[in-house]
């Protein structure tokens, strides 16, 4: 196996571009690298118009939310290629903007915050310098390891169903019930021609996946706006199509609004969409470099330190630029799979993603109806993180139950991870196994009992 630090370097080929890639090295050339990239960047491209699709319920406009997508993807992707020299692909994450669209700006009336969508991205800005610091000061494994892995899946896991649940209800297929039935939800069979677009967008979304075709999501969303368009539930805007790219989120972000809640839920807020955002990465970044080759014999990325710091300047830079914390894509498989190896892939795929802005203004023609298939699927996908959770050991099936089934049923992150862990510390408890709970774990614990009990002590003591 070649990896970086384990065997001598070849001598130098006289190509710049090969010698700093390192393309003989990790058997590869500057053909397959190329096709690396162009694949991860089409199975991953949908982004650019499902981003913006979530992040227009908390307000924030379509196109100008595209641009910045396909703009901070392009630029931390080639960041991550030339500093790391991985071929990892960054954009926004799935799952992250849907805790800012309905749970951080979401109304409170509705489980959400209530925050400014300015506010949410504060949020991110905050949580992405805390995961930074944590890096850079060697922390952020050891706090990985203070979290029992069956709750990092959990969190991956309630984060899928949050994801497909706002994929059904986008998509017209899960509504409220008319009255006040005891069931909160109910299914909506499709009596509109809108709704009829999500089902066809479902079928052709789940019909391209499992026949393998590339790009398959990107494929579907493109169709099925097509055909919105032409049974009439989309048209051109009244203003019509803007001739150049809207980049009007970038810098807008408030890390004061947050702090309107109080210090303490704040505080928590900050670390559970840290928590979400921060378990992601590790797992991804390891699961790509080892089917690329990159990891030692024990499993571990040789020289990590760039691709973590690239990866958690994402959260910041994504949330500076108004459209969410960015993150490495698993989709960067399928260009690995191409024979991706070095960081060009990712530079092939960032600047693919470059040229994308010009085409973002046409992102307000992609319905709610051709997003929601590809949200619905998406959350398939991170669903099945659930068969690698020992439900038969009460030790993590419970608290792991808590923390996926709350996440979607409150639309609250907060209230997952919280009663995920005060469960956890109090089974261990309950069993005798103190010593097994990490002092992390105990803090974390008893701040979340006084979130929970905090607005009951106000009302009833004071």
């Amino acid at each position: 196996m070649d990896v970086e630090g384990t065997s001598p370097r070849p001598a130098p080929s006289g190509n710049a571009i090969a010698d700093y890639f390192r393309f003989e090295e990790r058997g590869t050339n500057l053909a397959t690298e190329a096709k690396a990239g162009l694949t991860t960047f089409l199975v991953m491209a949908y982004i650019i118009v499902v981003n913006p699709s979530i992040l227009s319920a908390a307000g924030i406009p379509v196109a100008a939310a595209a641009a910045a997508t396909a703009l901070v993807a392009g630029l931390l992707t080639i960041a991550m290629g030339i500093f790391a020299n991985v071929p990892i692909a960054l954009a926004a994450g799935l799952g992250i903007n849907g805790i800012v669209a309905f749970y951080l700006a979401g109304p409170i009336d509705q489980g959400g915050l209530g925050l400014s969508w300015q506010g949410a991205m504060g949020v991110i800005v905050l949580e992405g310098l805390a995961i930074l610091v944590l890096v850079l000061v060697g922390l952020r494994e050891a706090v990985m390891n203070a979290v029992p892995l069956s709750l990092k899946r959990a969190i991956g896991v309630g984060i899928g169903l949050f994801i497909l649940f706002i994929g059904l209800v986008d998509g017209g297929l899960v509504t409220r019930p008319v009255g006040t039935g005891p069931v909160p939800v109910e299914f909506n069979f499709p009596n509109t021609v809108s709704e009829w677009v999500t089902i066809f967008g479902l079928v052709l979304t789940i019909v391209l996946f499992v026949r393998r075709v590339p790009a398959a999501l990107l494929i579907s969303i493109v169709v099925t706006s097509i055909v919105a368009f032409l049974v009439g539930v989309t048209a051109v805007p009244e203003g019509g199509i803007a001739l150049a790219p809207d980049f009007s989120t970038i810098g807008q972000f408030d890390v004061t609004n947050v702090w309107s809640l109080g210090a303490l839920t704040a505080i928590l807020v900050i670390f559970t969409i840290m928590l979400a955002d921060f378990f992601d990465t590790m797992g991804t970044a390891t699961a790509i470099a080892e089917q690329a080759g990159l990891t030692d014999e024990e499993g571990r990325v040789p020289q990590i330190g760039p691709l973590l710091i690239v990866d958690s300047a994402g959260a910041v830079v994504g949330g500076a630029a108004g459209i969410s914390s960015n993150t490495s894509y698993i989709e960067s498989a399928a260009g690995v799979a191409e024979g991706g190896r070095t960081g060009f892939a990712s530079i092939v795929t960032g600047l693919l993603f470059l040229v994308a802005i010009f085409v973002t203004p046409l992102a307000p023609l992609v319905p709610f109806n051709a997003t929601a298939p590809v949200l619905i699927l998406v959350g398939y996908l991170m669903f099945t993180l659930i068969r690698d959770i020992d439900f038969g050991n009460v030790e993590e099936g419970i608290p792991a139950l808590l923390t996926l089934i709350l996440m979607p049923l409150t639309f609250s992150i907060t209230v997952g991870i919280g009663a995920g862990f005060i469960s956890y510390v109090l089974i261990k408890v309950v069993r005798g196994k103190i010593t097994d709970i990490h002092p992390l774990l105990w803090a974390v614990a008893i701040a979340f009992v006084v979130y929970f009990t905090q607005a009951w002590v106000s009302t009833t003591f004071l």
